[in-house]
């Protein structure tokens, strides 16, 4: 078979898996039927691969441990679907162009646009990098079984892919993520009386100031930091003067602060006491002229800053985020994508690593 009728074989088949994938739901930590459903379709094309818990990994058959590593990496779990579907979210129905249900724009379409590229490319034994393809658990919830648990048993990876929906523009740079639980301490009092100290006037401090402060380092991809207070819970009953509000603080990091940077600076400046979830997902960042994004920029892609997170929070080496769909369909009813941007996503791939040089 020749290169082209190949390629046009592994699109069709890439197509294929992809309608499947959407009729095995997939739910985050729920995401073993249709891990089984990709590995036995890798088994059929002959593709040696790895599974730990729900993720799956292959190697690139011309594997040299002198050379660089490349990750291609998208995520098998979905969200929950909306009420709002007209179709079933499980039908993978494909009507003219569009393929519908739920996780076929985030991120089934990159799943099977990578792994399409990576059967391609392991055809080709003159390269410059090694080649690891991975499709990964509990991205939608940031979870500890997903990418976090896999990256460590890869070996040295040089540069990760991260396959999510982007126009198959670039984004060089991600917000991080920090949800902070602040608790401010009063005394309480009777409400008729002039006793006690109101949590909640003190918490109203706190969250003024949360409004007006600017983090003083903006980034030219990513803008300011972004923190917001979304949850406040004071009060037992009307005629108390509460001893203790709690709030939430959610934010978004720009890459210029370090989620410990932006925890220390909150400490300092309010009355709670703070204790944050999570300190673990991170910014991300890449260079505007690493060869990735420049070969990018030469294949006809933008790059930008997403201010959507991905996996690429938990991959600690220099990372892209870019893939096949619009992000504007993610989590909506009737998410959908066309068979053309899978046809596009392939040749995008296939055309950047082509011949890729560090």
């Amino acid at each position: 078979m020749t290169p082209k009728l190949f390629l046009s074989h592994i699109k069709e088949d890439a197509i294929g898996l992809l309608k499947a994938m959407i009729q095995t739901p997939s739910f985050s930590k729920e995401e073993d039927i249709v891990a089984t459903l990709i590995s036995d379709q890798m088994t059929s094309w002959g593709i040696p691969f790895e599974r730990v818990k729900n993720n799956l990994w292959a190697i690139d058959p011309n594997w040299d441990p002198e050379r660089p590593t490349i990750l291609l990496n998208s995520h098998i779990d979905t969200v929950q679907p909306s009420k709002d579907y007209t179709v079933d979210p499980f039908g993978g129905e494909q009507i003219e162009d569009k393929i519908i249900g739920l996780g076929s724009n985030d991120a089934g379409a990159s799943v099977v646009s990578q792994l399409a590229t990576f059967r391609y490319l392991s055809l080709l034994s003159e390269r410059s990098y090694n080649l690891i393809w991975s499709a990964t658990a509990e991205e939608e919830i940031s979870g500890r079984n997903g990418i976090a648990y896999l990256f460590p048993k890869l070996g040295k990876v040089d540069l990760a892919i991260v396959g999510e929906p982007t126009n198959l523009d670039v984004a060089i740079a991600e917000k991080g993520l920090m949800v902070i639980d602040a608790t401010v301490e009063g005394v309480a009092g009777h409400a008729a009386r002039e006793e006690g100290v109101n949590a909640i006037y003190k918490a109203i401090q706190d969250i003024q100031w949360i409004e007006n402060y600017t983090f003083p380092k903006i980034s030219d991809m990513l803008g300011p930091v972004k923190t917001s207070v979304t949850m406040v819970n004071a009060g037992t009953q009307h005629n108390v003067v509460p001893d203790r509000c709690t709030y939430v603080i959610d934010i978004r990091s720009n890459g210029l602060y370090s989620n410990k940077e932006i925890f220390d600076i909150l400490s300092e400046k309010l009355q709670a006491s703070l204790r944050p979830r999570s300190m673990r997902l991170n910014s991300s960042n890449i260079a505007l002229d690493h060869p990735i994004v420049k070969k990018c920029v030469a294949l006809g892609s933008s790059p930008y800053g997403s201010p959507t997170m991905s996996d690429q929070a938990l991959i600690p080496c220099p990372s892209i985020k870019i893939g096949p769909g619009d992000s504007a369909r993610s989590h909506t009813a009737n998410e959908f994508i066309l068979h053309d941007e899978i046809s596009q996503g392939i040749d995008f791939y296939i055309q950047l690593l082509e011949g890729f040089s560090f």
